[in-house]
């Protein structure tokens, strides 16, 4: 490991904890660690001319964490499992009609502004985990790093506006406010949805693992119908 990596590496978990404090002090959308750490990182490479190469060999190290991590989201799912249980059917229900509409609403919406077919395959796992998207949208002949990118993108949105957009439609049951971030935000939105609750938290973690599910088996076929 050069000393740049390990550089990358501080300044990253600095700035990410910043971010965090922020969060706590500053209680808003726009001030969610993911998207202000984000724009504070790339902020630093551009000033000082760091290309993502070299910055990618600190993210290799630090996404080693990633499976620790998402394993440890099932502790809430268990804690919580009986509210989700009870509930289990209509939120398996709304799930798979989520998941379509996130696909379908995506791919249709890029065909609409004649946008190319890889931007198309790449927003149709938009809503879906990374390592899932990148393996699905091999499938359908996209682009993974393109993939890599909606993802992202689609996970910060998420995480910034979907709580918001929630509570002006007045939904607050904490069950589906947790499936409707964790159905089109993945693990991004997830951690948004652990800052406003147990229930939230636990029920988005279930919903972004089933629904990367439900893509995988679903998009191969599905995509090639609404293309």
């Amino acid at each position: 490991m050069d000393s740049l990596t390990i550089v990358s590496i501080i300044i990253t978990i600095i700035v990410y904890l910043g971010a965090k404090y922020l969060s706590v002090r500053l209680v808003s959308p726009l001030t969610t660690p993911v998207l202000t750490a984000s724009l504070v990182i790339i902020g630093i490479l551009l000033t000082f001319d760091i290309t993502y190469e070299q910055y990618s060999q600190a993210k290799e190290w630090m996404t080693l964490l990633l499976g620790p991590a998402t394993v440890a989201l099932a502790v809430p799912m268990y804690h919580n499992r009986n509210v989700i249980l009870e509930r289990i059917v209509p939120a398996l229900f709304g799930l798979m009609i989520g998941t379509l509409s996130t696909i379908i609403s995506a791919v249709w919406l890029s065909k609409a502004f004649s946008l190319s077919e890889e931007i198309q395959a790449a927003a149709g796992v938009k809503a879906v985990t990374t390592p899932v998207a990148i393996e699905v949208v091999l499938i359908i002949n996209g682009d993974p790093a393109l993939a890599s990118a909606f993802v992202i993108i689609a996970g910060i949105v998420g995480a910034v506006l979907g709580p918001t957009l929630l509570s002006i439609l007045k939904i607050k049951d904490p069950l589906s406010r947790g499936l409707g971030i964790g159905t089109v935000s993945h693990v991004i939105g997830t951690s948004q949805a652990v800052r406003e609750g147990p229930v939230e938290g636990a029920v988005s973690s279930m919903a972004m693992g089933l629904a990367a599910i439900f893509t995988s088996l679903i998009l191969p076929w599905l995509y090639p119908l609404i293309q």
